[in-house]
């Protein structure tokens, strides 16, 4: 089964917590700090597979999870970081943050490498908090906490050359007749249920990549169809063979239809350069109307090639044309790949009164800050104390009414307020 798109839960490790530890040795009653940090987490990283053509690797693995860092320990032993997480995916794969919709890449390169979620950094041990005024310190860091995102992974195949038509215009029938590709072949519309592949090769230098899509009906960019699961796949290519189907009733208005389907789902897709081919000349009652639908398409100055995919006349002429269409295209195009930035400041937060009148705190370095205390150590706690102050959180829920005695929560932390 032809997979080419799918959703995948994906989690960073988190960071080793760091150690509280002081160096203990024989006649050395008092020996100073010497806790170590904490190891980084894992990352989550998508990386391009040449042999990949499919998403189908994810049918039944969706959720991936990087190990954590290790927990620091003494003599300033630095925690081990965790292993990262390598998901191979096929060339053409766009990703995009399922809750925001933003693109965060797209992977076309042999080897081209993605890190989704980066691993959570190792908390500090205490001998990273020494300083001449406090030279033991009982207090330590957790391990940042991990990125947790879901990701919406769509496969868009990379090939030079898109054929395009109506149902049972003979796509696949082309597709074989010039490739070694093997696409399902019958004499019903609907035949081709996924776009398939396959190389030309014209001669010891010429060679091109052709994708055959499935056929588009009237409405296929809104999801008429097969069209609005495949119409995607043409975006890569430089350049469209159009066949139309001699045995249609007016292949002049299939064209004119196709044609204003690619340009509703993406106006650079009714750019594409094409080349169009009238298709099953082979057939007695086609070569009777041969004239009549070349006149159509003559009065409006397009080139129709007369093939025919079964019997394989034409062809060869068809792919040199496309052919020399494609050496005129400069490149194609590609989304860009964004600049991150983010909508707040990582020190910005937001209070608000819940339902049972506790008081909440929200905010990137705020939440960050209460995951990484020891809650234990009472100068970890005074430290998270000064964040507070530090960051404004202090002041804002003064000037919000807050009263001693009061619930705060920040994050997955319940706090009682004391003035």
């Amino acid at each position: 089964m032809f997979l080419d798109e799918v959703q995948i839960e994906v989690s960073s490790g988190r960071g080793g917590d760091g150690a509280v530890h002081f160096r203990r040795e024989k006649f050395v009653p008092r020996g100073g700090p010497d806790g170590g940090d904490g190891g980084k987490g894992g990352d989550i990283v998508l990386f391009v597979d040449g042999k990949r053509t499919t998403l189908s690797s994810f049918r039944h693995s969706r959720r991936f999870r990087a190990e954590d860092g290790r927990p620091g320990s003494g003599s300033n032993k630095t925690g081990r970081s965790g292993k990262d997480v390598l998901i191979p995916v096929p060339p053409g794969t766009v990703v995009r943050d399922q809750q925001t919709g933003l693109l965060m890449g797209d992977l076309v390169e042999p080897d081209q490498r993605l890190t989704v979620c980066k691993g959570g950094r190792g908390g500090r041990g205490n001998a990273r908090f020494a300083t001449s005024r406090n030279q033991s310190p009982r207090m330590a860091e957790k391990g940042e906490p991990q990125e947790t995102r879901t990701l919406a992974l769509e496969l868009r195949l990379l090939a030079d050359i898109g054929i395009i038509g109506v149902p049972n215009a003979g796509k696949s029938t082309f597709l074989a007749a010039v490739t070694n590709a093997q696409p399902k072949i019958a004499d019903y519309p609907f035949t081709t249920l996924q776009p398939n592949l396959g190389v030309a090769r014209l001669n010891d230098e010429v060679e091109m990549v052709l994708a055959d899509i499935p056929g588009l009906i009237e409405g296929a960019h809104a999801g008429a169809g097969l069209g609005s699961s495949f119409l995607r796949h043409i975006q890569r290519t430089k350049v469209l063979i159009h066949l139309l189907d001699g045995t249609a009733q007016d292949p002049w208005a299939d064209f004119s239809q196709i044609n204003s389907e690619l340009s509703l789902f993406d106006p650079h897709l009714g750019e594409k350069a094409q080349v169009i081919a009238l298709n099953k000349i082979d057939l007695p009652q086609v070569r009777e109307r041969t004239e009549e639908i070349l006149a159509n398409f003559k009065g409006q100055g397009i080139e129709v090639h007369l093939v025919s995919a079964l019997a394989r006349q034409g062809l060869r002429e068809l792919l040199f044309e496309a052919h020399e269409k494609l050496g005129l295209v400069e490149e194609v195009r590609r989304e860009e790949v964004p600049v991150y930035r983010l909508d707040t400041a990582p020190g910005e937060f937001q209070i608000n009164r819940e339902d049972d009148g506790a008081w909440r705190v929200s905010g990137i370095a705020v939440e960050r800050a209460a995951a990484m205390t020891y809650w234990e150590y009472d100068e970890a706690v005074r430290r998270f104390q000064r964040i507070l102050e530090h960051l404004g959180v202090e002041r804002a829920l003064n000037e919000a009414g807050i009263q001693s005695g009061a619930t705060v929560r920040i994050g997955e932390y319940e706090l009682e307020w004391v003035v």
